[in-house]
């Protein structure tokens, strides 16, 4: 179990811990770190060290903290999962998306694109602070249903309890709530958690209405807007119950207007995953057009890659030849397109507008014969994407690549 969860960890990869050791220093002692921690695990003597704690920036400009543990508590950690998902596993809802074999947040994107078409109300849930908020003794309750095993709870109850170190060294120490987001069980944990506070709630109380649970971003598709303040105003008492709270400002109700869908409403747009839903034209294959309601790469992920190419500066890498830049750039194209492309890839043409204009801008800057004239280095660079559509990934696509 050691030896399978250490090569899952591996393949993760991962940064370090609050030792700074990476996995190449891991693997260096590989045979003396496993048996040391298969040793501890197997004797009940196994205590994780504490969690580092790293800043990443969110959507509205505040930041996120993630707890990093050393590369022998992800492994540990593994063991663990890998021993409890299988019966988690079968009794978690298809609802449920996040964190799960089999499942994607394409899947889920693609259930609120379904529902959306069908239901005209949408509840558009945000979980305040819920990493942080977790109840132990709840989440403890929650497993004791599905673990009969001592080891495994103790193990549980450690890791939730473990200390959170910063980048100076300072320590904290959760007591009866929280569980860091960043450990390799946490999500696993959270998934069992929000089973029993909203899930299985939900099929009991509310079991014709769709849901789609992505984590803790939810989304309720209601009939009316008397259905949906109904509903919600129930969430709310049931997560206060549960001693979660939901973000007031972030949690709204939003009408899903389309054709055949009479009324206003101020509310007719909601993010989820990354996209944006909200009233689209559309054409019928005979062409057609009509107002649909669907998702496309939303605004604020947008600003997101823009500002990534703008602080690439590559429109300044005068040293680097145009296949170097397409080395550098095509991994992330290709993740921008697989992802976001998903669900009406063109709009993605206002991302790659942006990016061939710096292309432009760094053809200028290379070469002197297109010194101040944008015209012809844009010309070059459009027959470049015509006799070399491999060259960036976009350009495989000809509506980004002339964009």
């Amino acid at each position: 179990m050691v030896w399978e969860a250490y090569k899952r960890v591996r393949k993760n990869k991962g940064g370090f811990g609050v030792d700074r050791e990476s996995i190449a220093d891991y693997e260096e002692s590989l045979s003396e770190n496993l048996y040391k921690l298969w040793n501890r695990l197997t004797s009940g003597s196994y205590h994780p060290p504490a969690v580092l704690e790293v800043e990443i920036p969110k959507k509205d400009g505040k930041l996120r903290k993630l707890g990093i543990p050393t590369v022998s508590d992800r492994i540990a950690q593994q063991v663990l999962k890998t021993y409890l998902e299988p019966r988690l596993e079968a009794v978690f809802s298809d609802n449920s998306y996040a964190y799960r074999p089999n499942k994607s947040a394409h899947q889920a994107v693609q259930e609120v694109r379904k529902n959306v078409w069908k239901q005209g109300w949408v509840i558009d849930m945000d979980i305040k602070s819920f990493f942080d908020k977790v109840s132990h003794d709840l989440l403890m309750k929650a497993l004791e249903r599905h673990v009969d095993e001592n080891w495994v709870k103790f193990y549980i109850v450690r890791w939730l309890k473990a200390p959170i170190e910063d980048k100076q060294g300072n320590r904290r120490y959760r007591n009866e709530e929280g569980t860091p987001q960043g450990g390799v069980i946490s999500p696993l944990l959270a998934n069992l958690f929000l089973h029993y506070v909203f899930d299985k709630w939900m099929d009991q109380n509310f079991s014709k209405l769709k849901y789609v649970r992505y984590a803790d971003d939810v989304i309720i598709h209601c009939t009316s807007e008397s259905q949906s303040k109904y509903v919600l105003a129930l969430v709310r008492a049931r997560f206060r119950k549960c001693k979660l709270e939901l973000h007031e400002k972030k949690t709204k109700i939003v009408y899903c207007k389309r054709d055949k869908r009479r009324g206003n409403y101020p509310i007719i747009e909601f993010d989820f995953l990354g996209f944006s839903f909200k009233p689209r034209p559309t054409a019928t294959k005979e062409g057609v057009m009509f107002l649909s309601y669907d998702c496309a790469i939303s605004k604020s992920n947008e600003k997101k890659i823009t500002k990534e190419l703008k602080q690439s500066g590559f429109h300044r890498w005068t040293g680097r030849s145009i296949d170097k830049i397409a080395k550098s750039f095509n991994p992330r194209i290709r993740g921008w397109i697989n992802y976001y492309g998903k669900f009406r890839i063109h709009t993605l043409s206002r991302v790659f507008k942006r990016f061939n204009h710096r292309l432009i801008s760094w053809a200028v800057n290379r070469y002197k014969h297109f010194k101040r004239s944008r015209v012809k280095a844009g010309k070059w660079i459009r027959r470049l994407s015509i006799s070399y559509p491999g060259l960036f990934f976009h350009w495989k696509l000809s509506y980004l690549r002339s964009a």
